[in-house]
């Protein structure tokens, strides 16, 4: 009786480690599989011309085309706003890290092929500082961040891109969509990926 309840003890426990092993495997359950990470260097315009900051971009996966006609409904029902939330109810696909920061999820990652490359593009809720809700200052209506890498593999210098950290979008006088920035774009070059 004894040696029967241990036998099934241990049958027991080697099918949940076995179980265990199995969903650890599957990419989704613990795992995403490969990463893609840029790393690039962010030089200030205009205003903040002369000051400059290393920007890290971690890519799990990209974003589906389901995630996008989400994101086109959720702005033509709620503006800005309705696209804010769209973006914190949905998963992270990625990560974005400034030095002085842990970091903060990116909602929306696109690849668009170019001919000389490809073009990343993402976009982000962000994240409203203590001293911005307590203050109930302007800029938590800039509630989003925003970029675009373009790769050149042809020729690497020629590689850039743009990040909005605080931006809002809106309908301009023309009819057409338009980020409006608290401050100015900060321009990215010196871009390595890492695959």
């Amino acid at each position: 009786m004894r040696t029967n309840l241990k036998i099934l003890h241990f049958a027991t426990g080697i099918s949940l480690l076995i179980g265990l092993l199995l969903i650890a495997s599957v990419p989704g359950f613990g795992q995403r599989g490969s990463t893609e990470t840029i790393d690039a260097t962010a030089f200030g315009t205009s205003t903040q011309l002369g000051r400059n900051f290393s920007v890290k971009i971690v890519i799990y996966e990209f974003s589906s085309p389901e995630d996008k006609d989400i994101l086109v409904r959720a702005f033509q029902q709620g503006q800005n706003d309705g696209l804010n939330d769209a973006l914190a109810k949905m998963k992270s696909v990625g990560r974005i890290q400034t030095p002085g920061t842990t970091g903060w999820d990116l909602h929306f990652i696109r690849e668009i092929k170019t001919p000389t490359g490809r073009t990343i593009r993402f976009l982000t809720d962000r994240w409203i500082y203590f001293g911005e809700a307590y203050g109930n200052t302007q800029s938590q209506s800039f509630n989003l961040t925003a970029g675009e890498i373009n790769f050149n593999d042809k020729d690497k210098s020629k590689s850039g891109g743009v990040l909005l950290p605080a931006a809002q979008l809106i309908v301009n006088k023309e009819g057409e969509l338009q980020f409006e920035l608290r401050k100015n774009a900060w321009r990215l070059t010196n871009i390595l990926e890492w695959k």
